[in-house]
């Protein structure tokens, strides 16, 4: 009874990961294209990524570990150049290099939605994939906290200091859709760890 039902949920749940990934990069290059902002371009590639790396399905013969390891270096890159603005953008650094450690894994079989991990068997969970869930975890746990203070407070306080977010009682601003999805991001990246 485990074999194709669970096959089959691993299934929905790694093409819900696709789409709301997707979402979320949609999402950031159109923010990215009207405010001209190098983070929004960032996050967008960090979500059209990690959709591609959800994808169940393995397309074309393992192109995809390699070209996602590059394309996240080169994201890496641009994380340290944006870091000169502040250390609030080490985020982008810290899930460039995670996406980067990812594509490795995957590349060698023993990635996100490989079922036979090389380096895990027997000797338990990688020190690295270890910090890397506690640091998402966190994150999704204070990234939550705070949307959820925000939008309690009717949007009166701004935790991000993004345009766009105030008002009384207003539905969800572009400040509250930009944490959302940066929120939703981090739980995805919290669930392909989660599968290392």
């Amino acid at each position: 009874m485990h074999g194709p039902a669970t096959s089959l949920s691993t299934s929905v749940s790694a093409w819900l990961l696709v789409l709301l990934c997707a979402a979320s990069g949609a999402y950031c290059l159109r923010r990215a294209g009207r405010a001209g902002g190098g983070a929004a371009a960032g996050e967008a590639a960090m979500g059209f990524g990690m959709a591609l790396m959800a994808v169940p399905l393995r397309l074309g013969g393992g192109w995809q570990a390699p070209v996602l390891g590059v394309v996240f270096c080169g994201a890496a890159l641009h994380a340290l150049w944006l870091l000169r603005g502040g250390p609030h953008h080490a985020h982008h650094l810290v899930g460039s290099l995670t996406m980067v450690y990812m594509a490795l894994a995957a590349g060698t079989g023993t990635g996100a939605g490989s079922s036979a991990h090389a380096h895990g068997q027997g000797a338990g969970l990688p020190l690295l994939t270890g910090l890397l869930l506690v640091y998402y975890a966190g994150y999704v746990v204070l990234g939550g906290a705070r949307l959820v203070t925000v939008g309690g407070a009717g949007g009166a306080r701004s935790t991000g200091g993004a345009p766009g977010a105030g008002g009384s009682g207003a539905p969800a601003g572009p400040a509250e859709v930009i944490r959302a999805c940066r929120l939703a991001m981090g739980m995805g990246m919290l669930a392909m760890l989660l599968t290392m």
